[in-house]
């Protein structure tokens, strides 16, 4: 681990573990597997305590489906010790992109490139006391 590893663990949680984790994980946690995005997910070994170390930010939104059922005790089994596929239905796992540039700005927003269309007249703003 090199001085800027141990730094970011030191004073921040939002990167990967932070030192308090690092132990507790060292202590009690049991290795269960990692998801494609490279997330590590633990068990207490003597418990029914569950977490997980993200790769990169701590974003909650980037565990994939299986392993948030696993994560919030809905499945016993971790996706690593079945051959879990997701239904027909389910869509790959997305990133939540919401408040970064790449997230999703409707015409007519701010924050669009784009001009805002004009008023067509069809529409007549409400005054107080009319």
């Amino acid at each position: 681990m090199g001085i800027k590893s141990a730094l970011l663990e030191i004073f921040t949680w939002w990167n990967g573990q932070t030192v308090g984790t690092r132990f507790f994980t060292w202590r009690k946690g049991e290795f269960v597997g990692e998801d494609e995005f490279g997330n590590k997910y633990y068990r207490e070994r003597e418990g029914k305590k569950r977490w997980v170390i993200y790769k990169d930010l701590a974003e909650a939104s980037s565990i994939p489906p299986g392993w948030h059922g696993w994560m919030h005790h809905r499945v016993d089994v971790a996706p690593v010790d079945e051959d879990y596929r997701a239904k027909s239905w389910q869509k790959p796992h997305q990133e939540n992109l919401t408040g970064t540039a790449s997230a999703y700005r409707p015409s007519g927003s701010i924050l669009t490139p784009e001009e805002r269309p004009e008023v067509t007249g069809d529409y007549k703003a409400w005054t107080p006391g009319q």
